[in-house]
């Protein structure tokens, strides 16, 4: 296994890992330092089981597999037939998109009118799906930037989670493609900065990413909005250093703990490859798509659509 397929390995298994390990801790107070989860634990679902998060970046991962470029209709359809198999959590604005798309709305409406209803709303519903584009994408940088948007614009059209699906889909890109000899630190600091500069962030959200690393734990909030979601989960990458303390500190911080703690996930795989990644939490993931199918994922799994995203890039 070359570097770039142990770091597109990491960002598949380590976003679905982040997920599971993050499910218990949803919607719960964030952790005192001196009781941190560590381990694999039961929540709403059995202990190792992923969400929606990684429910929906399957759905994209299967839609790119199946068109390139991606297709926007073909992952609409998707993501309404992942709503109709009733998932156990789903998105107050995802839900609401999904609910027309699934009534016969063109995704298009179903998206502006869920927009208008409530024009401040900047979720995190998005972001969460995001990297199958950056393992699917990983050798064409340009493309990789418009489907990053695309994915998006199906279900969330606020520019700060457009924004924040280029950002992390260029961080992963930066990482993968980092030179061997470069400190993982200074390879995050240096991947942030690029993708920054190309993900179109309004002046706040942009100054929030560079100084990310700079926050103290107990000023975090860790909620659903999208810029939170992105300040929580670099904070947890860029202060730690390695896979297992990245993403201890990133599901601890509670409340929106699956969706930070996929999303660091993708971020420290992508840094630290597949190898890092402990094998007692590899080992205990688990989860069920299609929902109904009776098809059980399993790290080897993930391990299988990783390199399936990555070689039908290269073949195409």
């Amino acid at each position: 296994m070359n570097d770039e397929q142990d770091r597109l390995r990491g960002i598949a298994v380590g976003a679905a890992v982040g997920d599971a390990l993050g499910m218990p801790l949803e919607f719960h107070p964030a952790r005192p330092v001196y009781d941190l989860q560590t381990e694999m634990t039961a929540g709403p679902l059995p202990a190792g089981s992923f969400t929606d998060d990684s429910e929906m970046a399957l759905a994209l991962a299967e839609s790119l597999l199946a068109h390139d470029p991606l297709d926007p209709e073909d992952l609409a359809q998707r993501f309404s037939a992942w709503y109709r198999s009733g998932p156990s959590d789903i998105g107050i604005h995802t839900r609401r998109v999904l609910s027309m798309v699934a009534g016969g709305s063109p995704w298009q409406v179903a998206t502006r009118i869920a927009q208008e209803e409530n024009p401040e709303n900047a979720s995190n519903g998005s972001l969460m799906r995001a990297w199958p584009v950056a393992v699917a994408r990983w050798q064409k940088p340009k493309q990789l930037i418009e489907e990053s948007r695309l994915q998006s614009l199906v279900t969330h059209v606020h520019p700060d989670c457009v924004g924040a699906c280029t950002l992390l889909n260029v961080i992963l890109f930066e990482l993968v493609h980092r030179p061997m000899d470069t400190p993982p630190n200074a390879a995050l600091r240096a991947a942030v900065t690029i993708a920054a500069e190309q993900a179109d962030l309004a002046e706040e959200f942009s100054l929030l990413v560079q100084l990310a690393a700079m926050r103290s734990r107990d000023t975090l909030a860790n909620t659903s909005w999208v810029r939170h979601t992105v300040e929580c989960a670099l904070w947890a990458v860029l202060t730690t250093r390695s896979f297992e303390e990245a993403l201890v500190q990133a599901v601890n911080l509670g409340n929106d703990a699956d969706t930070t703690g996929s999303v660091a996930g993708a971020i420290a795989g992508a840094l630290y490859g597949f190898e890092a990644i402990p094998r007692r939490w590899k080992d205990a993931l688990r989860g069920e798509y299609p929902l109904g199918s009776g098809r059980m994922w399993t790290s080897d799994s993930f391990i299988h659509l990783a390199d399936q995203l990555a070689g039908h890039s290269t073949n195409n």
